[in-house]
């Protein structure tokens, strides 16, 4: 058995049998695009297997170096990569540009932030492992833009439709670029170094042909917008760097905006890191020590267990600690399978994480059958569970070398189960307000009650829901 076979067998026993099939089989037969950062989300939708199940196989993958994971920083308009690292850490800059967009923008892990996977070139080797030899089209698709665009297979057909002229210019080369420009909205681009002009093509036509001077470095850069009456122009190019560039005029519109509105879900940096199969492989070095990222939405739970001194009391330390190891192993379970994580876990408590309020919410309700399912075994009512739980806004840190959560919103979260007795989970209004929370209520036949209560340590009054 070769050590490529020996490493797909061991990701059979480690992860989801039917995903790591269908990874090897993708690997030996899919086509070398469908094999650059790889989609997880969509390659879980063309296969018809479950989401967790293959975002935790692709993970292994990792692992064993069959796949090369990717943190990838994308321009919320255009969906181009705008930095890339082999760990989130590397993403270290305060705000990202897009010269394509002429925007700013800083990194949010749930929208801007996207996690892929290439196949690793000791394993198979792809087309994109060597990007300066792709064309055109197949750059833009494969390199440029990130796994949420919902790119045609015809992508170069489109490409062509937008495209008034380009050109391949090798390290170090020049070239001329003659043509005559019509009126509308023009955009000089490299995809390669990120450079770009605007051209604000408007007003009486002429036939004197002008001279445009445009220089490609290592540097993103939008040299900005210049008016110009449509008719001949010059465009000197000069390829500084010491990569081949792509220089092309685009002809912004319907069509442009068209293909670039072709979106799909993409596995977000968010996601990975509430994925408990991930903690537990990456326990540490995911984010330097002094580095903070911002999450606009996650939903935090808190969990304790009721009584548990009394409980040693009761029926001693033997039993206890087994009573408390099998509700910990039932939590981690319910958690991981409905996408969230275990961040930590003080005494008795958990804390844990979910990408959505609806994961969160389904995990409480089958933790309280859980429960229920765990003392009914003993014929006892010993393991009474408090749960509360929190959305909103918050930073992912590093803390005691451990990837973290820090901010309002995890404080809340953890009052509000502060608050919560065994016959109630309790959840605040952004949770019980979320459209996906109100109809897994309705279906599970759970009723939300609403009530007034105060938090230590924040100003004014919540509303909080009990759930029962």
């Amino acid at each position: 058995m070769s050590d490529v076979e020996a490493l797909w067998a061991v990701l059979g026993q480690s992860a989801n049998p039917a995903v790591a099939a269908s990874l090897k089989n993708a690997v030996a037969t899919g086509s070398d695009r469908s094999l650059n950062r790889l989609n997880a989300l969509a390659f879980a939708r063309e296969h018809d297997l479950p989401e967790e199940a293959v975002i935790g196989a692709l993970i292994h993958a990792a692992r064993l170096g069959l796949f090369e994971l990717a943190w990838n920083v994308l321009c919320p308009g255009c969906g181009g990569v705008l930095g890339s690292g082999a760990a989130l850490k590397t993403l270290d800059r305060a705000e990202y540009h897009c010269s394509l967009c002429a925007a700013g923008y800083e990194p949010t892990l749930d929208e801007m932030v996207e996690v892929t996977f290439t196949v690793n070139p000791r394993v198979r080797h792809i087309a994109a492992h060597d990007p300066d030899n792709l064309g055109f089209g197949e750059y833009m698709r494969q390199i440029f833009w990130g796994s949420g665009l919902d790119l045609p297979d015809d992508v170069d057909a489109h490409l062509q439709a937008i495209t008034l002229d380009a050109m391949d210019l090798a390290a170090g080369e020049k070239a001329v670029m003659s043509l005559v420009l019509p009126p509308g909205f023009v955009i000089i681009f490299d995809p390669v170094t990120h450079t770009s002009t605007f051209l604000e093509v408007s007003g009486e036509a002429t036939s004197e042909r002008r001279t445009i001077a445009v220089i490609f470095n290592d540097v993103h850069a939008h040299t900005g917008t210049h008016a110009i009456a449509p008719g001949p122009v010059r465009i000197s190019f000069e390829n500084r760097t010491t990569r081949r560039t792509l220089p092309g005029l685009w002809q912004s519109g319907d069509a442009m905006h068209g293909l670039l509105g072709r979106r799909r879900e993409f596995l977000t940096a968010k996601r990975l890191l509430s994925n408990q199969t991930f903690r537990d492989h990456y326990r540490t070095g995911t984010l330097a020590v002094d580095q903070r990222f911002k999450i606009t939405s996650l939903t935090i739970v808190f969990t304790d267990l009721q009584g548990s001194t009394a409980l040693y009391e009761r029926v001693g330390d033997l039993v206890a600690f087994d009573l408390v190891r099998g509700h910990f192993a039932a939590l981690l379970n319910l958690i991981t399978a409905e996408g969230g994580a275990v961040v930590k876990t003080i005494g008795d408590a958990v804390m844990a994480t979910f990408p959505t309020p609806d994961r969160a919410m389904r995990a409480a309700l089958r933790m309280r059958s859980a429960m229920r399912d765990l003392n009914e075994a003993r014929g006892s009512d010993d393991l009474a569970l408090n749960v509360g739980m929190h959305e909103g806004p918050c930073l992912a840190v590093m803390l005691d070398e451990r990837q973290d959560y820090f901010g309002q919103t995890v404080n809340v979260a953890s009052r509000v189960q502060g608050l919560a007795d065994p016959t109630a989970i309790l959840a605040t209004k952004t949770v019980v307000d979320a459209a996906s929370v109100a109809s897994l209520l309705a279906r599970s036949g759970a009723i939300a009650t609403a009530r007034r209560s105060a938090l230590r340590g924040v100003s004014e009054e919540m509303t909080v829901y009990e759930i029962r």
